[in-house]
């Protein structure tokens, strides 16, 4: 019971929520950039929503399903087919055993996320399946997938007798993502060192564009917009950072630390991305043209509550969906 990746994409790694716990150590936490659409991908599934799935870049993995399973694809649209024939996004999709899922092209987005009924078959690594590629840990023997590997499903041959020789069928629920996961108005709290700008770059942060830049990674995106200055130059202790974190570069210039951001770092901390705006700026190709306003904690609290919200309704509606199909075979 498994998958193979018959074709290796550039970038396609199993990722949860994270591992939490040990930054004090010198881990990160890595995880599931978009988060969002993570979860998504899972409840969907009628799944546990932390449970491991596939993160994708394009050109993404071709991938053979060795048993029949049902399987949802979130996040950026590659595209997706099944045998050559287009499947949707965002909607759950019953596959047979010996089908192909491909990628053809990008129309939007960043990264996608394929979430499979059947849980993959992979150990923890310190209470996380995600990758870590730096530390060759966790995941699929630590690294992203390439052309050969076979990564186990466990059983459950109910989907075959729903099939009936049908290469896939589409199954008849869906979901849309929630709003502000496609803002390009990014909405920040004001960092540890935010008194440490001058007024007018103040001003400069929150009522001008900012730019993606071709270096943007799951460990950071740089922008280039006008620069900001400090009133002093200080040295700062290396602090702690998070998935969020907006530093001020020696070039005046803003990076954003993603998933797979350093422990600590040493560059002023003007400003955090909240987390319910993280799905938006994980999506951004280069290229992409963001705002960025402040906001507080209440309402950065209060968005991230009603994704929470969205995700358990749709989690709690799909399990119902899914157990009556399988009770039905």
């Amino acid at each position: 019971m498994s998958l193979t990746i018959i074709k290796g994409g550039i970038l396609d790694t199993i990722q949860d929520q994270g591992r939490f716990g040990y930054q004090h150590k010198g881990i990160n936490p890595t995880g599931a950039i978009d988060r969002f659409s993570f979860k998504l991908s899972n409840c969907l599934l009628g799944k546990e929503m932390d449970e491991a799935c596939i993160e994708m870049h394009f050109p993404a993995a071709v991938i053979q399903f060795n048993i029949a399973t049902i399987i949802c694809i979130t996040g950026a649209d590659f595209s997706p087919t099944i045998d050559k024939i287009s499947i949707p996004l965002n909607q759950p999709v019953a596959v047979s055993a010996g089908a192909i899922l491909q990628f053809t092209k990008v129309r939007s987005g960043v990264r996608c996320y394929l979430s499979i009924y059947n849980n993959l078959n992979l150990k923890k690594w310190l209470g996380s399946y995600s990758t870590n590629i730096k530390a060759s840990a966790g995941g699929f023997e630590g690294r992203a997938l390439k052309t050969g590997d076979v990564i186990g499903l466990r059983e459950n041959d109910a989907i075959n007798h729903y099939l009936e020789e049908k290469k896939f069928r589409v199954l008849s629920w869906k979901a849309l993502p929630a709003r502000e996961t496609s803002t390009k108005h990014i909405e920040c709290i004001e960092g540890s060192e935010w008194d440490w700008l001058t007024e007018e770059s103040k001003q400069v942060f929150t009522e001008n564009q900012f730019m993606v830049t071709n270096v943007a990674d799951r460990m950071g995106y740089r922008l280039k917009g006008l620069e900001l200055k400090l009133k002093e130059q200080k040295q700062l202790v290396s602090s702690g950072v998070t998935f969020g974190t907006m530093q001020l570069l020696p070039n005046e210039q803003l990076i954003v630390l993603m998933a797979d951001h350093q422990t600590t770092g040493g560059y002023p901390r003007i400003a955090n991305v909240i987390s319910a705006h993280l799905p938006a700026l994980a999506q951004m190709a280069p290229g992409t043209k963001l705002t960025f306003k402040m906001t507080d904690i209440n309402r950065a609290e209060q968005q991230i509550l009603q994704q929470h919200q969205y995700l358990l309704s749709v989690q709690y509606a799909s399990s119902f969906n899914i157990e009556k199909l399988l009770h039905d075979l």
